[in-house]
């Protein structure tokens, strides 16, 4: 029954409504398998199989009775900023250790009602704060393809998961690239939805006008699939837009015939590793077979995306991490003074790159530097944003690398903040610009996945799926995983 860890949600979907397969025996390989690969891999923080087992079995009772939604009974993992009522939420961080949410995140919510098995909460860099998953308080997570490398980050746990066959899907959430590079590094599918069009309610806030909750998937069916089932306007969420949902498969039907597809001139730099190159550009190559048109487009203030990201998401983090402060909930460690006990449970609570963070954002929040570097940075954003607005007035889509790189080694760059913060070059501009993007195996490199980049209108997900799906389809790549002796 190990094969039916490999199994897409479709084809499982299919299988469960035929009664071919149940969702408990579904649910039990996913288990075994985790049981088998995860002390290596280290995906998951905490495991929920008592709960995952009582929500398969209740899935069965719902299919048998007619009433499946397309994710009824199948096996999912959630990144560990999404808080649950029934299991902790740590967010990769010792100052939250053991915390249990008095409510479910609105995403979580969704998954219920349409009777999706939860299989446990996955490992994240803390806080979101990383592009490795080695910032996490409780340990590294690995990459499947290798465990000498590391699975992306912040929202390595949910990509390695789904990428060693410990989850069907996976959510995770993409602030500068959190989601569309792990899933590059792992070799699957990653979603970043537009801004607004999920729900940010029960995500622990990183940088609130950037983070987006998204799925991990190995097709980008699969990934649609899961994006209609948590998409929608919320009331708990006053950025979540009230729009209807469309049913994100529709469309998927491998037909690019007169489209456009841009491709920017600024997305080769100095760097690149040669094997991502080529792979790009055959997948470039490809979609032109497909019968798309390939235009050069221009994303002038690209260069500028690193930067400014570097001064809005540590400014905006320092300001939700002030709620951390060992009054209310979490880690908290007494001493003789207010003041004393904010420092100690903060400097014992949380790890060097929150801190590094923090004090970031602190500073460019802090009188005298404000104007000088947040309202520019703002000022800034606002002409990437206008960058892609000019270059969508002449094509459907945009296509563009994840990385400049494959999976880099464990411990190769965490002495260099700099070089880890350039692994997320090309997926920050669009969080600065709240528009849609996906990544998808496009090749190897170093026996390593390699991962393209589709980029959509903001709220027009539908067309920048279409464009994946007919990629995708047309290779191989996202067939293949990894073997875990």
């Amino acid at each position: 029954m190990s094969d039916l860890v490999w199994l897409s949600v479709a084809d499982a979907r299919r299988k469960l409504d035929a009664g071919e397969i149940s969702s408990v025996e579904l649910t039990e390989a996913h288990l075994r398998e985790i049981d088998r690969v995860d002390e290596r891999v280290h995906s998951y923080l905490h495991r929920s199989g008592d709960l995952a087992l009582e929500q398969a079995a209740a899935a069965d009772k719902r299919i048998a009775a007619g009433d499946a939604a397309p994710l009824t009974g199948i096996p999912i993992a959630l990144k560990d900023v999404l808080v649950t009522v029934d299991a902790p939420t740590t967010a990769g961080s010792k100052i939250l250790e053991g915390y249990k949410s008095p409510f479910d995140a609105t995403v979580v919510t969704k998954l219920r009602d349409a009777g999706a098995v939860f299989l446990g909460k996955v490992n994240t860099d803390e806080f979101a704060m990383g592009s490795s998953t080695e910032n996490s308080a409780y340990g590294v997570t690995r990459n499947p393809w290798d465990l000498t490398r590391v699975p992306g980050g912040s929202s390595g746990g949910a990509s390695a998961s789904v990428a060693a066959g410990e989850a069907m899907l996976s959510l995770g959430s993409d602030t500068g690239g959190s989601i569309r590079q792990p899933a590059g590094f792992c070799g699957i599918v990653g979603l970043k939805p537009t801004y607004g069009r999920v729900s940010r309610y029960g995500l622990i806030a990183f940088g609130s006008s950037l983070d987006q909750i998204g799925p991990f998937a190995r097709s980008v069916e699969d990934a649609a699939m899961m994006l209609g089932t948590i998409s929608g306007c919320d009331p708990h969420d006053s950025t979540s837009v009230p729009l209807d949902v469309p049913d994100f498969t529709i469309g998927l039907n491998g037909d690019l015939c007169g489209m456009k597809l841009g491709v920017a001139r600024e997305y080769r730099v100095d760097g690149m590793e040669p094997g991502v190159a080529a792979s790009t550009d055959a997948a470039i190559a490809r979609f032109r077979d497909l019968g798309a048109e390939i235009v050069e487009i221009s994303l002038p203030h690209t260069k500028y995306a690193l930067a400014t990201y570097y001064i809005t998401a540590p400014a905006e983090a320092s300001a939700n991490l002030a709620r951390f402060d060992g009054v209310r909930f979490g880690l908290s460690k007494q001493a003789g003074s207010l003041r004393d006990m904010y420092e100690r449970t903060r400097g014992e609570g949380f790890g060097p790159e929150v801190k590094r963070r923090i004090m970031l954002g602190t500073y460019a929040l802090s009188s005298g530097y404000y104007d000088a570097y947040y309202v520019k940075a703002q000022k800034v954003r606002t002409l990437i944003k206008a960058d892609f607005d000019a270059a969508f007035k002449e094509v459907d889509a945009i296509v563009a690398p994840t990385s400049p790189t494959v999976a880099f080694e464990i411990g190769a760059r965490t002495d260099d903040p700099v070089a880890m913060y350039l692994a997320d070059i090309w997926t920050i501009p669009a969080n600065m610009a709240g528009i849609p993007g996906v990544a998808i195996p496009c090749g190897f490199s170093e026996g390593m996945p390699v991962s393209l980049q589709v980029f959509g209108k903001a709220f027009d997900e539908a067309t920048m799926l279409k464009v994946a799906h007919a990629y995708e389809q047309s290779e191989n790549w996202h067939k293949q995983h990894p073997t875990l002796a």
